[in-house]
């Protein structure tokens, strides 16, 4: 059976008059094409993730194409058997990327050296090289490259400064970097340049290229890729599995990723199905007994079942202390 549906992955880095314009004439276009997704738009580019069906995605491209400006853009490709978003929206933004350095990188002019798969999965393995995720911290634990370095950061912005605070374990090393797609690589690796850093290079067209290419295979990726639409999480690796993510609550494996149900902290985390109802789909104590639970709302839980859930929890949590 072949999947009817597609999923696009893509970027450039080129100069766009006026985006808002652009950005309001675009989700026109995409709307009349029925396609869905999240494109963002900037005087630097455009950074999209859309789905359609094979037909839809097909025409996208063509159209995308015939413009000069993404004449050579590189779409990378997943084959879906739904659609992978619920709305389509075209947003301007400053940045295609959230760097906000003072003094920006223009990945035209300045980027780390390109790494096909094949090679970066030579050089991982090479004496005097360290591997940096530049993704965040949710996105490295359900799945990275093995031995990569995780910065301990919320969000890319952060990345910058702790290089900065962790300049001497890069000292004298072959760096490498990787993301999802490859776009915040870009700024990233001439950043690093920037900074000083000699020998930089990324891969080429990240994580999702990697886990295709037919000679890499995916090799020395643990877990999943996470996505930001509603797969969540794509495999990597084609020839072993292994499950790195831990449920936040047990431990255990796991690869199931929720939402807390407090929506004023809607903070990611990984956990069981059966963990997720225990623990009313929140982080913390203070997570479940916020009024807005939208767990509370969702299983119309009364006064007497939440009590009757939060002794169970302090119950288990005195067992595990003790």
């Amino acid at each position: 059976m072949t999947n009817s549906y597609r999923v696009l992955l893509y970027y450039k880095y080129v100069t766009i008059d006026n985006p808002e314009e652009f950005a309001k004439s675009h989700l026109d276009f995409c709307k009349e094409l029925g396609l869905k997704g999240r494109i963002l738009v900037a005087e630097e580019g455009i950074n999209g993730t859309v789905s359609g069906t094979v037909e839809q995605t097909d025409r996208y491209m063509a159209a995308m194409k015939e413009d000069p400006r993404f004449a050579d853009m590189w779409f990378k490709i997943d084959e879906a058997d739904k659609n992978a978003f619920k709305k389509m929206h075209v947003r301007p933004r400053k940045e295609l990327v959230t760097l906000r350095l003072e003094d920006d990188i223009d990945p035209t002019q300045l980027t780390g050296k390109y790494l096909n798969p094949q090679d970066f999965y030579k050089q991982m393995q090479a004496e005097d090289t360290v591997v940096i995720d530049a993704r965040n911290d949710y996105e490295y634990e359900l799945g990275h490259f093995r031995g990569a370095i995780k910065p301990e950061i919320k969000s890319f912005r952060e990345l910058p400064q702790w290089i900065r605070n962790n300049k001497e374990m890069l000292e004298g090393k072959k760096i490498l970097t990787y993301c999802t797609g490859g776009i915040r690589c870009e700024k990233f690796s001439g950043w690093l340049v920037k900074e000083g850093f000699e020998d930089v290079s990324q891969l080429h067209g990240g994580i999702v290229t990697y886990g295709k290419d037919p000679e890499a295979k995916g090799q020395l990726w643990d877990g999943q890729c996470y996505v930001f639409d509603e797969r969540i999480a794509v495999p990597v690796n084609q020839v072993e599995h292994v499950v790195v993510g831990r449920d936040y609550f047990t431990n255990e494996p796991c690869e199931r990723y929720v939402n807390c149900a407090n929506p004023e902290c809607n903070r990611q985390f990984l956990t069981s199905e059966e963990n997720e109802h225990f623990y009313m789909r929140s982080c913390s104590h203070e997570c479940r007994t916020h009024e807005r639970n939208l767990y509370v709302k969702e299983y119309g839980l009364t006064e007497e079942q939440i009590a009757a859930k939060l002794k169970a929890i302090d119950e288990k949590n005195k067992v595990t202390a003790g």
